[in-house]
């Protein structure tokens, strides 16, 4: 599905956050990307999303070489990205009105776009998410956990094949995090969707990653994954198992920091 083939890239007058990188991700695997502030998780996702261009190497999704956005991948932000003069409903209409706007020319739009599907995908989405009740409300009269289940709908309802999350329940109070990350796996699930999740919460990261991408102090050169073959519920927080997994990352981000090589100038 998702493969790094010597991957290089870095921000103009820094060191390189990845050089030679190669990593790979299969269809249907949930991955967790885990790491310390200015490590290249957000930077990994944007390459990934095809928002930025390798200086080398190249990544390929579903057998294609990215040179820009691709419609079927998705892509749920911190900040949610909601307009805040549109309702619940039409924010979760806005990529279906995009893709009315150029019709479906495998850029904008999949070639298989069925426009005259869009209302009822609608309907569905916000009733799944269980914002139906609110469809006609606004942003602002929207808690935090109510406004990320409207992007959730949004990117949802328009069928992608890879979702990239970065740090979407970073700012919710436990008990609504824990509820939409529950949420979010299980309609992952059902639609066996690719997903990778950046997070700096090694809870989150046990949760979801069915495997866990650790980035260490850059440059990246070599992944280091850790496999998690546990299927989350929520059984699963409170299991040794997860207890486990959490101290191994735990162990592994101190053993990468320990050892991470000095920054040259």
């Amino acid at each position: 599905m998702l493969d790094a083939d010597a991957l290089s890239f870095s921000y103009a007058g820094r060191i390189p956050i990845f050089e030679g990188f190669n990593w790979s991700a299969a269809a249907g695997e949930t991955w967790t990307i885990l790491g310390p502030s200015g490590c290249g998780k957000s930077t990994l996702l944007m390459l990934v999303a095809g928002l930025l261009q390798p200086q080398k190497g190249k990544i390929t999704v579903a057998g294609e070489v990215l040179s820009r956005p691709r419609p079927r991948t998705g892509l749920i932000l911190q900040d949610y990205g909601l307009l805040p003069w549109a309702t619940v409903r039409q924010n979760v209409a806005l990529g279906f009105e995009i893709r009315r706007f150029y019709g479906p020319d495998g850029r904008h739009a999949p070639l298989d776009e069925h426009i005259e599907k869009h209302a009822a995908q609608i309907d569905y989405w916000l009733k799944r998410v269980g914002m139906d009740k609110l469809a006609t409300a606004y942003p602002a009269q929207l808690s935090g956990g109510e406004r990320q289940r409207t992007a959730i709908a949004r990117t949802l309802a328009l069928n992608p094949d890879l979702l990239l999350m970065d740090e979407p329940f970073s700012s919710l109070d436990a008990p609504t995090r824990e509820a939409l990350q529950t949420l979010t796996l299980t309609l992952c699930r059902e639609q066996t969707l690719t997903v990778l999740l950046v997070t700096h919460a090694i809870e989150e990261a046990a949760f979801i990653g069915q495997r866990i991408l650790l980035l260490g102090t850059p440059p990246q050169r070599t992944p280091r994954i850790i496999e998690n073959p546990h299927t989350p519920d929520l059984a699963f927080r409170s299991s040794i198992a997860y207890q486990e997994i959490c101290a191994q990352l735990r162990a592994q981000l101190a053993a990468g920091e320990q050892h991470a090589p000095e920054a040259s100038e």
